[in-house]
Parts: C-alpha cells; sequence; structure tokens
C-alpha cells in the first residue's frame, strides 16, 4: 500500500512514541499531537488520511474531537484508543462515526490489521466514488463523431497524446468545436481514466473566487472560511484538470498556474504546507493566445508552458461531410431522451444543414437539433421548426409574417423562448391549449417551460 500519512492523537507520551515507531515500521508518516485542539489544527493544517485518537484527552472528550474531525473531513477514517472494557464509550464512537478501535495495552498485530482494513476501506469508498461519478458521465457523454480525414487524424492524435506521458496539453479552436469532448476522451483514454475528471471554465468565475477554486484554503483564512476545502488541484490528483477559456485567466492568476504547472505543487489559501500532486491539466482557449502574448495579455511563459503539445480542433465549416452525422447521431440521442421516434432529417433540411455557414459550430448543430426535436411530431425534422434557416437571405423560405408565432429575425434560443411564450399566452396559460398551437406534445411544453424559465402568461 501507498505511504499513508497518520495523525496521532493521544496524552501518553509513551503510547504515541510506540504508534510512531510502529507506523514508521509500516512504511507510513505520521504526526502526534497530545492535546485535542492540537489534534484539530494539524488535521486541517496536514489534511492525513487516518486519524488514531484517544478516547480521554486532557482537554476533550475523544468522541467530541471525532464530531469536529467528521465536520471537517467527513471521508477521514478515524481508529478510536480506549481503555482495556469501556464498551459503552466504543458504542457511543461507533455511532458517531468511528472506523473502529483499539484497546490499551496496544496488541501490534490487531493495530496493524485495523490500520490496513481502515486505509483499504476509504481507498475503496473514493474509488467507488469516482466510478459512479465516471459512468454517470459516460451515459450522457457524446462520443467523437466524425467521418473526414481531419476528423479521424484528430482522434488519432487525441487518442495518441492520451495514452502518452504529456502532462500539459492544449487544445485551441473556435467556440463549439468539441474542446471540453476532446478534453474528456483523453482522460478517458489514458492511464489516468479511473481517477477524478474535473473541468472548471477559468472566464466564468470571478478572479477573487478562481484561486480558491482551484487551490482551495485552510481554515480561518479569510472571514468565511468556516473549515478547510480542498481545491480542484487537489482534488483531482492522479486524474485530469481541464483549465476550460485559460486565457481569461488575469495575469496574476497566470503566474499562479505558471508556478504550479512547473512545480506541481501549491499551498492552499492561508497554508503553510507545499502539497506535491500527480495529474494532467489540460487547456483549452477559442482565442488565439500567440496574439494575445503579443497584445500583453498572456503570459509568454505560460503560453510556452502550456504549448508543449498542442492540438488544434477544426470548424465544422471546415469538415462539411460530418454535418449530417453528427446531426443524425444528435437525433438518436434526442430520440431517446425525449421518448420519440424521429427517423432523422427530411431531404430540404438535409440541403440547408449543409448550405449553412454554423458559425457555432457542433454546439449550434446540436441545439438545433435538439430544439427541432422538441417541437417536432412527425416522423422526420421539418424545417417548419428551423426558422434560423427559413429567414436567411437565399434559402428560398421564408416563415409566414402572418403567422402568430413568427420569430422574425431572432437568434434561435430567442426564436424559441418566444414562440413557447407567445404559445401560452394565446392560450391563456393552458398548457394544454398552447401545446396544440405549437404542435407538440403537452409534456414536451412542461419541459420547454422550465428549461426556458418561463412563467405562464395569462
Amino acid at each position: 500500500m501507498q505511504t499513508k500519512r497518520i495523525l496521532v492523537i493521544d496524552d501518553d507520551r509513551l503510547v504515541r512514541w510506540a504508534l510512531c515507531q510502529k507506523l514508521t515500521d509500516w512504511g507510513h508518516g505520521y504526526f502526534e499531537a497530545e492535546t485535542g485542539q492540537e489534534g484539530l489544527r494539524l488535521a486541517q493544517v496536514e489534511a492525513p488520511d487516518l486519524v488514531m485518537l484517544d478516547m480521554r484527552l486532557p482537554d476533550a472528550k475523544g468522541t467530541d474531537i471525532l464530531d469536529e474531525l467528521k465536520k471537517s473531513r467527513p471521508d477521514i477514517p478515524v481508529i478510536m484508543i480506549t481503555a482495556f472494557g469501556a464498551i459503552e464509550d466504543v458504542v457511543t464512537a461507533m455511532r458517531r462515526g468511528a472506523y473502529d478501535f483499539i484497546t490499551k495495552p496496544v496488541d501490534d498485530t490487531k493495530l496493524q490489521s485495523v490500520l490496513h482494513n481502515a486505509l483499504e476501506s476509504a481507498l475503496l469508498k473514493k474509488k467507488i466514488a469516482t466510478y459512479k461519478e465516471i459512468e454517470a458521465k459516460k451515459s450522457v457523454r457524446d462520443p467523437m463523431v466524425g467521418q473526414t480525414p481531419i476528423m479521424r487524424g484528430l482522434v488519432d492524435m487525441i487518442r495518441t497524446v492520451a495514452e502518452s506521458e504529456a502532462s500539459i496539453i492544449l487544445l485551441q479552436g473556435e467556440s463549439g468545436t468539441g474542446k471540453d469532448l476532446a478534453a474528456q476522451s483523453i482522460h478517458d483514454w489514458s492511464r489516468r481514466r479511473d481517477a477524478p475528471f474535473l473541468a472548471i471554465n477559468c472566464s466564468a468565475i470571478p478572479e477573487n473566487l478562481l484561486e480558491s477554486e482551484l487551490f482551495g484554503y485552510e481554515k480561518g483564512a479569510f472571514t468565511d472560511a468556516k473549515q478547510q476545502k480542498r481545491g480542484l488541484v487537489e482534488l483531482a490528483d492522479e486524474g485530469t484538470l481541464f483549465l476550460d477559456e485559460v486565457s481569461g485567466l488575469s495575469l496574476p492568476m497566470q503566474s499562479k498556474l505558471l508556478r504550479f504547472l512547473e512545480t506541481h505543487s501549491f499551498k492552499r489559501i492561508g497554508g503553510l504546507r507545499e502539497i506535491q500532486v500527480d495529474l494532467r491539466v489540460v487547456a483549452a482557449s477559442n482565442q488565439d493566445l500567440d496574439e494575445l502574448c503579443r497584445e500583453g495579455e498572456f503570459r509568454k511563459d505560460l503560453y510556452y508552458r502550456l504549448n508543449v503539445c498542442p492540438i488544434h480542433l477544426p470548424s465544422l465549416a471546415e469538415r462539411k461531410d460530418d454535418i449530417l452525422p453528427l446531426a443524425r447521431h444528435f437525433v438518436t440521442q434526442y430520440n431517446k431522451k425525449f421518448n420519440k421516434n424521429i427517423q432523422g432529417l427530411d431531404k430540404d433540411v438535409e440541403k440547408m444543414f449543409l448550405a449553412y455557414p454554423w458559425p457555432g459550430n457542433v454546439r449550434e448543430l446540436k441545439n438545433a437539433v435538439e430544439r427541432a426535436m422538441i417541437f417536432e411530431e412527425g416522423s422526420t425534422i421539418t424545417s417548419r421548426h428551423l426558422l434560423f434557416l427559413q429567414n436567411r437571405p437565399g434559402s428560398g423560405s421564408v416563415a409566414s409574417a402572418s403567422s402568430p408565432l413568427a420569430p422574425g429575425n431572432l437568434t434561435l434560443p430567442q426564436a424559441e423562448k418566444e414562440m413557447v411564450a407567445q404559445a401560452l399566452h394565446k392560450a391563456r396559460g393552458n398548457t394544454s391549449e398552447a401545446a396544440r398551437i405549437l404542435g407538440i406534445s403537452r409534456d414536451t411544453l412542461r419541459y420547454k417551460i422550465k428549461k426556458l424559465k418561463l412563467e405562464k402568461r395569462g
């Protein structure tokens, strides 16, 4: 078993010495405290893998210290140390979350067995949680669909990089090209697949919160730090951390990220100890980082560090032959989600899809298919529910201006929301009538109302 860090809390110096000697013999590191409060402090600072806790301490009951440990670290295994025959205390401790107990004088064989089982149990729980997370993601995850030479080459490159030991990978491409999917695939095809895959959008989180999200903080580091928090860098240990929109980092955060990438170590905010981790960092940007460097908005040294293993994701316009296979894939996906049986795209829609430039790339295509699937009640997707395509100049099809639901030149999401809102208004809030006006089922309409966060209009 990998070396673990054990915290021993006992006021008896000889007992502590004997326990720590055994831990050393068994290849583990240790910290020791003779009071409950000192033990709690060390538990926050050192983040041990297991705690051995005396039932009787000079400043507190062992069960009270157990409660405090579990508040900040519910997952940490705690082995209680008790005098022989104190059965009532043992029962209380076990009910409050202790893993097991040992009695004084300590039997080395029993201690080694309990210690081993506690650490194995904690590791197993962590793995089960990770597997559940992975399987949950797999159930909704898109595969990398595409048959064009450029797409086949991309998939081959991603698989090669994934199976390598490259610790930093940079994904660049327009918005909607699937950088998040590529990052997930890199993780899934790597030796790290059974460890966590964690993602954060660097441009979506305020700068004052981003550092704590990435690196965590210690209890008391600032006013609202009521307990220790482990950041994504620490939680992703042995796995993959996906930094989406890395171009959105401020210059001070770029400096901190660079230091981490160079050392693979960090300190929590308010912490004193350097924490070493082993993870793969996949960064992504829809902006030209080289250009941002020339403009002084992105650190050159960070760009060079990230750009060791670059991968470019092509736009949908660069792989037009993948448009229809992708659309059919999304139809299959949404048939399952919406419990429908739509066979595919109408021939006219296929022509429209191939002629449209798809500035939003695969994401826009997916959203268009989703919207059409929600409203479509026939056997194929028709242009009736793809008004953003109909209103394009030269499309040869224009939505009727007399239609009470005509959206004009609104964007796809705006048109969708306006059509549902108008139908509800026309039906005076009656969802059955609004669904009839739209030509969809009432369940489908309810889904749309919830998704679009609309109120019924009377």
